[in-house]
């Protein structure tokens, strides 16, 4: 199956992770991985989603925030004003956050991740490349291997957007099914018609 390009507009992936807060002098810091790269986002029994390595090579020199809960009203940080730093390694997307301590939520939010209570994180996207890949079974996965632009990464207290997500995976699998039957259909009907010298 060949490369699909995906064209569902800005997309947004959660993952539970553990992030870290530390103190730097007078700084107090937010940082751990915004995505993990190879690890499975479940769609579906079925299906899931995995993010590849390389796939943020290329976006992280854009103006990036960062967010709690994806809202813009509520930033962190960001990348033009040297107050978020994001960087891909092996392991994923790393980030690290410098809290503004005059920020009232911004304080608030540290204070619940030094808890605990808050251990989640995602991130907003397009989707310039990803692959389908049939495993067999009725099972599949997508592997996004580049992601441009990455808007903003966040901060949340529960996933967002999953079911939005899942319904454009649906719509994926619904028309690459299609192209199969059509491709499928075209196939015989060339057999049948002697089109096919060969039988392949």
């Amino acid at each position: 199956m060949p490369d699909i390009n995906s064209r569902h507009g800005r997309q947004l992936r959660s993952i539970p992770q553990q992030f870290c807060t530390r103190e730097d002098g007078d700084e107090l810091i937010i940082e751990g991985y915004f995505a993990v790269f190879d690890s499975p986002y479940t769609l579906w029994d079925d299906a899931t989603e995995i993010v590849k390595p390389g796939a943020f090579a290329g976006c992280l020199s854009g103006d990036i925030r960062a967010l709690i809960d994806h809202d813009t009203r509520l930033v962190l940080g960001r990348t033009k004003a040297g107050t978020l730093e994001l960087r891909e390694d092996s392991h994923g997307l790393w980030g690290s956050i410098k809290i503004n301590r005059a920020d009232t939520d911004a304080m608030s939010l540290y204070a619940r991740v030094q808890r605990g209570d808050v251990d989640q994180c995602s991130f907003g996207f397009d989707i310039e490349e990803e692959t389908f890949v049939d495993l067999g079974g009725g099972k599949c996965r997508w592997e996004i291997t580049k992601v441009n632009p990455l808007y903003e990464v966040s901060v949340v207290t529960f996933p967002a957007y999953e079911e939005t997500a899942v319904k454009a995976r649906h719509a994926d699998l619904a028309e690459i099914q299609r192209r199969q039957a059509e491709a499928w259909k075209t196939k015989m009907k060339t057999r049948l018609t002697g089109g096919d010298k060969h039988g392949t």
